[in-house]
């Protein structure tokens, strides 16, 4: 840019606020625009974010009939390489995509992660992905934890963008999932509505703690085995590794979950033992698919829904648990 240049005007985001938050304006904003929390604290001090017309703090709990005003600086260029890495895309359009990821792969660039990853393999895919998340998130509205596998919708466009992520903050998408942990849940179908944030003495890993982020994850056993249960798990709120926690919280970890589970099985005795150390050994991995996505097109407003069915070496665990070990 020369100086007889200007620099580009911002974006301006109009919110209406539905009912009163429990929230922080800071995560109440996190939500609706998939942006970090500490970059929405950036836009409140640099006075980009308003209620009605004045400047509010980050502390501020929107109110019912509350109008919040958000200036978006234009977003920096991207420098992130594309690179031809095989992903399974099941649709497509002009605004955006659902994907099914395999396990074992990254959905964004981070550190000790710099490529490699799903957006990587979506900028060589795909002609453009939404600004939104730039640098290193263009067109993430969700995300899914590196060894879960299954379903996400990606954005192409900046209006897709806002809207799915509106849609999801506001509890409108469907996303649902398959899992099977260990042990025997006291029910068959219940909800878990505990808070999640980071442990507090272990900052890489995510706990149920009083101070966090309200999670509610809906619970539904659909099979029971000789020392698992097969689950169909809805999400109502999309906290980071929420399932996980939960289940773990539960006493009831997810079969072959490297962080929250790891050698859970070798706790068990006798001829469950057994059975629960060759179901580890058959899954090969965190037992944890994204099977279903459903949610409103931003520009049809038609409905999509989505299914993806068990991937190997899940589908053949399942079907060996299915041969030995139902009760």
């Amino acid at each position: 840019m020369n100086g007889s240049e200007s620099p580009p005007e911002p974006e301006r985001i109009r919110l209406k606020v539905d009912f009163d938050s429990p929230e922080r304006l800071d995560a109440w904003l996190s939500d609706r625009l998939d942006l970090s929390r500490s970059r929405v604290a950036v836009l409140v001090a640099e006075g980009r974010v308003r209620v009605g017309a004045e400047a509010v703090r980050k502390s501020y709990r929107p109110r019912a009939g509350d109008v919040v005003d958000v200036d978006l600086p234009s977003p920096a260029p991207t420098t992130l390489a594309a690179e031809s890495i095989s992903v399974s895309i099941v649709y497509e359009d002009e605004c955006l995509l659902v994907v099914d990821k395999p396990s074992g792969l990254v959905v964004h660039p981070a550190p000790g992660h710099p490529s490699g990853t799903l957006v990587n393999a979506l900028l060589f895919r795909c002609d453009r992905l939404s600004s939104i998340g730039l640098p290193f998130r263009p067109g993430i509205v969700h995300r899914l934890d590196r060894d879960t596998s299954g379903l996400m919708v990606v954005a192409k466009e900046d209006s897709a963008h806002r809207a799915l992520a509106a849609d999801i903050a506001a509890r409108r998408v469907g996303r649902g999932y398959l899992s099977m942990s260990w042990g025997h849940l006291p029910e068959e179908r219940f909800s878990v509505d505990r808070p999640i944030g980071r442990h507090p003495k272990d900052r890489k890993r995510m706990a149920v703690v009083e101070t966090g982020r309200r999670a509610l994850t809906h619970v539904r056993r659909l099979e029971r085995f000789a020392a698992a249960d097969l689950l169909a798990l809805r999400l109502q709120t999309g906290r980071t590794h929420q399932i996980r926690v939960h289940l773990l919280e539960l006493g009831h970890p997810i079969v072959r979950d490297p962080v929250y589970g790891s050698g859970w099985q070798r706790g068990m005795t006798g001829a469950g033992g057994r059975w629960a150390e060759e179901l580890a050994r058959r899954s090969g991995r965190l037992f944890l698919h994204a099977a279903r996505l459903s949610f409103v097109h931003p520009v049809s407003g038609e409905r999509l829904t989505f299914t993806s069915p068990l991937p190997e070496p899940l589908s053949s665990a399942l079907s060996w648990a299915r041969k030995t070990g139902r009760r």
